[in-house]
């Protein structure tokens, strides 16, 4: 069912005209022209009227796409550009407004993408500032790959490669080349260069509905940046697919789009479409350059990687290619202050790169690595039972704790105790001196410090490492040693993580485990019904969290009416690895005798 999209916006008509009024104050270099918020022109504010002596460099188009344009007018780069309203082509009257403002003696360029009302509208504008004794030249980028041709009279849509060209023009501007020779580089770059999209949403335009144009296991291949359809919808693929559907596409000899064959050199531009996260462009940047290096015969010279050209609130990305040159990456390294131009990109990529090697810890020589025995003692069995037993309940819990995580917290707890879980159960194979008790602890948690992460694998090795320098005291490990282990690793995490009982973490179910147990055997009571009854201590420490207001952690954010009746996953997934530990050391102990 289709609902009213979310913004934080005020008035749906006046996105644009606030947009660039929050643009030029957060930039001091920029400026809107006069007769704004009918004509919306950012231009730099370092350019007087009539007096600049380079050429001027204009594009612009429909909103919807920032930071472009208006993000990259700057020294450098865009002398002015023009926005019209969302997905709207900008009027003629505000085009010519900007090149009147701008352009001196050497004349002005205007790149346009490649769309209808684009090409009308400035086209116009560029014959009636020639009548008026204007210099101008006019270069179109139409970038886009998805589509086969022919195209008809529309021709290919200009995309994200739209931004390479801006930079190119504005640096052989900034230059001081004459108008001829800045189009001219403009042109060529426009004529190297293909991008192709993919879109997991469809845009919501401010005011209006969301589209459910696209199902929740959907994504869309070669859609254009105002919401337009693209190519085709097919099912959700990992971003590694993706990123190999996208560079065939671009580098396909069919549609011979691109010049570069194997043996040319290029730049890449991995670009967000607006509500995609930098992490899941670093991923495709991760997959992409190997893929054009070693099954394209590519050279990569350059590497972009971030939102520069949006289709407002769109999930997805596009990969723009640009076959590069010596001049052209002189272009796209020169100085800019634009302020969306991603800084600290310039310079030669090295052919490869690799891990700075991890000095070794003074505590553990390689030979000295610990693995696990032959064969085991009776009380390595024991262990070996509890560990797995409490790492196999982990992992079935894996999705209910996340369940719970994501109404109360951030909505990770399953998948990192999960990958800790995983961890333990491979490294017990082949690394735990099971024979050894305190041995043994020790490596669970440098397990969980190089897999868990987070505040749980932090608070996990503290656990674990307290518990070991307790252990490693004894020369046997009783029941009473183990006892000390645990009550000596509450207290470590109460520490350093502040919180005690109440807090709403995993210490409700643990301190009440660690009081029990103590007194239990403390009462001279047999070990192993001392330990499940401290179990039952610790199941029912995490179920009372459901009626606790968070003290610590995540769920302390959160209003406690939210938090009502939903335990804490933390408490939740120590009771429950405590719980299996018990049972399991019970059936290992007295299995055989009931």
């Amino acid at each position: 069912m289709a609902f009213q999209g979310k913004k934080l916006i005020n008035n749906p008509d006046d996105v644009v005209t606030e947009f660039i009024e929050g643009l030029v104050e957060t930039y001091p270099g920029l400026q809107y022209l006069d007769g704004f918020p009918q004509i919306k022109v950012v231009l730099r504010a370092d350019v007087e009227r009539g007096a600049y002596d380079k050429v001027a460099v204009i594009s612009g188009g429909g909103s919807g796409h920032e930071p472009a344009h208006a993000g990259f007018v700057g020294p450098g780069m865009l002398t002015a550009a023009v926005s019209g309203d969302v997905f709207a082509s900008p009027p003629v009257d505000s085009i010519l407004a900007a090149i009147r403002a701008v352009t001196g003696p050497m004349g002005c360029l205007l790149i346009v993408k490649n769309y209808t009302g684009d090409r009308l509208n400035f086209g116009l504008a560029a014959e009636q500032a020639k009548s008026e004794g204007y210099k101008m030249e006019m270069v179109i980028v139409g970038d886009d790959c998805a589509l086969p041709p022919p195209r008809g009279i529309a021709g290919r849509r200009g995309l994200a490669g739209t931004i390479l060209v801006h930079k190119v023009a504005g640096a052989a501007a900034d230059a001081g080349l004459s108008l001829a020779d800045v189009a001219a580089e403009a042109k060529h770059a426009s004529e190297v260069v293909g991008t192709m999209g993919v879109a997991l949403s469809v845009c919501t335009l401010p005011g209006q509905v969301t589209s459910d144009r696209l199902g929740p296991k959907q994504m869309e291949l070669g859609l254009g940046i105002h919401g337009e359809p693209g190519v085709a919808v097919v099912d959700l693929q990992p971003v590694d697919v993706v990123v190999e559907h996208v560079l065939k596409q671009i580098l396909s000899q069919e549609t011979q789009y691109l010049p570069i064959t194997r043996g040319s050199n290029a730049v890449l531009l991995i670009n967000g479409l607006g509500a995609t996260p930098i992490m899941e462009l670093m991923i495709a940047a991760r997959k992409a350059v190997p893929e054009l290096q070693l099954e394209y015969g590519i050279a990569v010279d350059r590497v972009y990687t971030g939102t520069l050209m949006t289709s407002l609130d769109m999930a997805g990305l596009s990969i723009t290619i640009m076959k590069s040159d010596e001049n052209i990456l002189k272009r796209l390294d020169a100085p800019t202050k634009a302020p969306a131009w991603p800084v600290g990109s310039e310079g030669n990529r090295p052919p490869a790169k690799f891990p700075v090697p991890v000095p070794p810890s003074p505590s553990v020589k390689d030979d000295e690595i610990l693995a696990q025995p032959q064969e085991l003692s009776k009380q390595g069995c024991i262990l070996e039972a509890a560990i797995e037993a409490s790492a196999t309940e982990i992992i079935n819990l894996k999705d209910i704790l996340n369940e719970w995580d994501g109404k109360v917290g951030d909505g990770d707890c399953g998948t990192t105790m999960y990958r800790g879980a995983t961890a333990i159960l491979e490294d017990m194979k082949k690394r735990y001196p099971m024979n050894d008790a305190a041995g043994t602890i020790n490596e669970i948690g440098a397990t969980i410090r190089r897999v868990m992460g987070g505040t749980s694998g932090i608070l996990y090795d503290i656990l674990f490492k307290a518990a070991y320098a307790s252990l490693k005291q004894s020369t046997s490990v009783t029941a009473n040693e183990w006892a000390d282990a645990l009550e000596a690793s509450v207290a470590a995490v109460s520490k350093y993580g502040g919180a005690s009982t109440g807090y709403r973490t995993m210490l409700d179910a643990l301190i009440p485990a660690s009081t029990v147990l103590k007194q239990r055997l403390k009462a001279g009571e047999d070990p192993v019904t001392a330990f499940i009854a401290s179990s039952e201590a610790a199941s029912a420490g995490a179920e009372s969290t459901k009626q606790m207001q968070a003290k610590a952690g995540r769920s302390s954010y959160i209003a406690p009416d939210l938090l009502a009746s939903i335990p804490d996953p933390g408490a939740m997934a120590a009771a429950a690895w405590y719980r299996a530990a018990a049972l399991a050391v019970k059936n290992k102990l007295h299995g055989s005798k009931s």
